[in-house]
């Protein structure tokens, strides 16, 4: 099944709802990180959940989400855009930890003392951060809270992430309901009732239900129309310019010294793993804009 985000709107415009199903990207954002089954589970609900984030806003606009935590995965950097591209990676992705009642243990790898900031970049000079301390460190619930404390929108997530006995992603995905000022009781209560009588995500995404098939689940008693549709896909917007740019970023001095010992540099994309090339000669053309840039 191709990865796909759909986005519906109750009737009477006071609930928002979107879902996803995430497999093929999960699985190309373990296969290009090396990552072991708990940082699977972790990386694949933060790059769902900030896919379903992305999906609210409009054309162009991205948002990044950085959690922070005390425990061992230590880091988690996702980013994805309205446009449907999503990236990102774990710091530690070989880190392990015994099973809890037989599940992964996502809140004790990422930590329960940390943070999480979110990004929202709207145009190229317009960003929008906030920070909140981890509340669940389950992902989901981690920013669930930060829509209600930050932006004041109660709202519902449900992530899954479900692996196979030999470590391969089986299925991915997850949904996200908001509630939008003044909200209707009686819609409320109807979809609170589905989302407690809702069969295990692992489960409907594993027997081939579509996003848009767990949105009617979720809108079964509430009038609703579609909204959007979109693919979903892993990409990274590395380029060799912006690796340029980050080597220049080192300083004249520091190039200099890189050119002499090594001869040569690879710089490698933390969100792709791309590896980006420069010889000697590339090197010392950047120490010549180095130079340059210290000028002005």
């Amino acid at each position: 099944m191709t990865d796909i985000i759909e986005r519906v709107i109750s009737k009477s415009g006071d609930f928002f709802g979107v879902a996803c199903n995430s497999t093929a990207l999960v699985t190309e954002a373990c296969r290009r990180h090396d990552v072991g089954p708990l940082a699977a589970a972790a990386l694949g609900r933060a790059l769902t959940g900030n896919a379903l984030l992305a999906a609210l806003l409009k054309d162009d606009q991205s948002v990044l989400l950085k959690f922070e935590g005390n425990g061992p995965l230590k880091k988690i950097i996702t980013e994805a855009g309205y446009n449907g591209w999503t990236r990102g990676y774990v710091k530690e992705p070989h880190a392990d930890l015994p099973l809890k009642d037989g599940q992964l243990d996502v809140a004790e790898g990422l930590g329960h003392a940390g943070l999480l900031t979110v990004i929202k970049t709207i145009s190229t000079n317009q960003t929008y951060p906030g920070t909140i301390p981890l509340y669940t460190s389950e992902i989901g619930g981690d920013i669930a809270y930060y829509l209600a404390q930050s932006e004041q929108t109660p709202s519902t997530l449900g992530l899954t992430v479900h692996l196979k006995a030999d470590g391969s992603i089986a299925a991915a995905g997850g949904f996200l309901i908001q509630s939008l000022p003044p909200a209707d009781e009686a819609a409320l209560t109807h979809i609170e009732e589905e989302i407690s009588n809702l069969p295990p995500l692992s489960e409907l995404f594993s027997s081939g239900k579509s996003p848009a098939d767990i949105l009617s689940l979720l809108f079964k008693n509430v009038p609703h129309k579609k909204i959007h549709s979109k693919p979903l896909s892993y990409s990274c917007s590395c380029s060799h310019e912006k690796m340029e740019g980050a080597l220049v970023s080192l300083g004249r001095k520091d190039l200099q010294q890189l050119m002499e010992t090594e001869g040569r540099a690879e710089v490698r994309c933390e969100f792709c793993r791309h590896g980006y090339e420069f010889t000697k000669e590339d090197l010392a053309a950047l120490i010549t804009q180095a130079s340059d840039n210290s000028k002005l």
